[in-house]
């Protein structure tokens, strides 16, 4: 639909589309460590399809089959590449849907672009020094691993990126379009607490807590997590 999308260091950024025929368009954006092709992220993909809502989901560069080292992953970058992506979708009403590292970048962007229309945060993450001193704190930059994954060395250029941003709660404080957050009330990556600071800063942003739900929205988690976002994302877009 789009040909090939690039972000600004040329690198070419993996993506599949779900055409639903709506004029909105739906991004969905995964978390650290993840890609497009997440479970998860594929069934909400083919539900907002089902329901009449064009969805793209997106690996971010140097995660999944886009070009780039995931050792350049960060936030930062991140955004800069959901820019690139916004910059080849046009004029089309957005809505911007971040899983847990990718709620940062939703809300880093959507502070400040006005392209994106609707949010959605899925087990957002928030306070990002909190979150990485705490899941890689004991671990060496440019020498360890995140959670042990082969694939997913810890680099010096993230740990900076997420001590230099601190956290996005100012950001959100910023968030001038409609805006919906799911956490799971058992999410041990990102606390459910993240979700409910930044919601109490947010004029334009509500919250729903799924008891029972962990960060990824597994197994019985993930119908009614998908069910609130296409249930929200409709009634957004037709009005």
């Amino acid at each position: 639909m789009f040909g090939e999308i690039h972000n600004t260091e040329g690198e070419r950024l993996d993506y599949s589309v779900h055409e639903g025929g709506s004029e909105g368009i739906v991004l969905l954006g995964h978390g650290v460590t993840g890609n497009k092709d997440r479970p998860f992220v594929v069934a909400l993909a083919e539900s907002l399809a089902a329901a009449g809502m064009t969805t793209l989901r997106l690996s971010f560069a140097g995660n999944g089959e886009s070009q780039g080292r995931f050792q350049d992953c960060t936030i930062s970058k991140e955004v800069a590449d959901l820019g690139s992506v916004l910059d080849v979708v046009g004029d089309r009403p957005v809505c911007f849907v971040g899983h847990s590292m990718g709620g940062a970048v939703g809300v880093l962007r959507a502070a400040t672009d006005r392209r994106i229309h609707w949010l959605v945060s899925l087990a957002g993450m928030v306070h990002t020094r909190d979150f990485a001193e705490r899941e890689f704190g004991a671990e060496t930059p440019d020498t360890g691993l995140m959670w042990d994954e082969e694939s997913c060395p810890l680099s010096q250029l993230y740990m900076d990126d997420m001590a230099n941003l601190g956290s996005v709660a100012d950001q959100g404080a910023q968030v001038a379009v409609p805006w919906l957050l799911i956490h799971g009330s058992e999410d041990d990556v990102v606390p459910l607490k993240d979700s409910q600071d930044i919601v109490a800063r947010a004029p334009h942003a509500q919250l729903v807590e799924l008891p029972g739900a962990g960060h990824v929205f597994s197994d019985a988690a993930t119908a009614p997590m998908v069910d609130a976002v296409v249930r929200w994302v409709r009634e957004q877009m037709s009005h």
